[in-house]
């Protein structure tokens, strides 16, 4: 019985040990290694730019010293006497003959002087004991004047002795060609544009003129111009007038009075001749479910007479 006490104690002991030995790995398996904090550069880099910053600290500071015992050097050497306060003092009369007066540049430009001099500029008159003074013109002024007269100068022989530049009507005339090819050159580009001065009646454009009606007008106007919220565009009476003028002016610019809109931010000059058009084809077509007529009574003949 003592020998198996024995055996199990030893068993139990190693046993345990062995169970700390492995709680001691797994311990080292699951440390959390951190990284110690570092520049990205190894200790020899780290060691080497310390030996350069500290170079130049020494280099600052012998620059220093150096400075410091020259100017030592020449004090021993001739050493500044010192001035007392009463000897340091002057008027500013007696600091201007010693030193003698700058003027500035603002004083050149205004030609300005010192009051000092203000004895010299007097003119030998008074009255009621007040002198004048005689005081030079600015340099400012003089600069301007003779720039003028320089300018003048080479302004007349330019453009009326030489003959190098355009006088005003030869620009005049220059501009005015230049304009005119300007003009030529726009209309040769918008030949195909339209308004309500060159806008004609032209039987080939009323088939592009449908598709525009029944894509923008049919809302108002009725799938065949009988009129809906809009007018009768089939009859011969007009709100606005019914000559091919006056109906594509209407479209471009709309009646906002009547709830008309403008057309011509959305629609082309082409487009607007087209429907134009269009609409002028439905006259007498006398659709079903027509609206009763609005405006006046258009006359054709009537019209051309009163405009010729």
């Amino acid at each position: 019985m003592k020998k198996f006490s024995l055996l199990m104690m030893f068993l139990a002991t190693a046993f345990g040990s062995f169970a700390q030995e492995a709680a001691a790995a797994a311990e080292e398996e699951t440390k959390v290694v951190i990284a110690e904090p570092s520049l990205g550069m190894s200790t020899t880099e780290l060691l080497i730019i310390t030996l350069l910053v500290f170079s130049i600290i020494l280099l600052f500071v012998a620059i220093t010293l150096y400075k410091s015992f020259k100017v030592i050097y020449q004090e021993s050497k001739n050493p500044t006497p010192y001035k007392t306060k009463e000897e340091r003092a002057l008027e500013y009369e007696e600091w201007v003959k010693q030193h003698g007066e700058k003027p500035s540049i603002w004083n050149k430009l205004l030609s300005l002087k010192p009051l000092s001099a203000e004895k010299d500029l007097e003119i030998p008159h008074s009255y009621d004991g007040i002198k004048e003074l005689n005081n030079p013109v600015p340099a400012w002024f003089n600069v301007l004047f003779y720039g003028t007269l320089i300018f003048a100068a080479g302004y007349l022989y330019y453009y009326h002795i030489g003959e190098h530049g355009e006088r005003q009507d030869d620009e005049y005339k220059t501009e005015m060609a230049k304009a005119d090819i300007a003009k030529q050159k726009f209309l040769a580009k918008s030949t195909s544009s339209v308004d309500e001065n060159s806008v004609k009646i032209d039987p080939s454009q009323i088939a592009v003129g449908k598709g525009v009606f029944d894509a923008n007008c049919v809302a108002c106007h009725g799938a065949a111009g009988e009129g809906l919220v809009g007018p009768n565009l089939t009859d011969e009476f007009w709100i606005h007038g019914g000559s091919v003028k006056d109906i594509f002016k209407l479209v471009k610019y709309g009646a906002p009075e009547k709830g008309m809109v403008a057309w011509e931010k959305n629609m082309s000059s082409a487009n607007i001749s087209a429907v134009t058009n269009y609409i002028i084809s439905l006259q007498g077509s006398k659709p079903a479910n027509a609206k009763a007529p609005q405006g006046e009574k258009y006359d054709p003949a009537a019209a051309e007479a009163v405009a010729n």
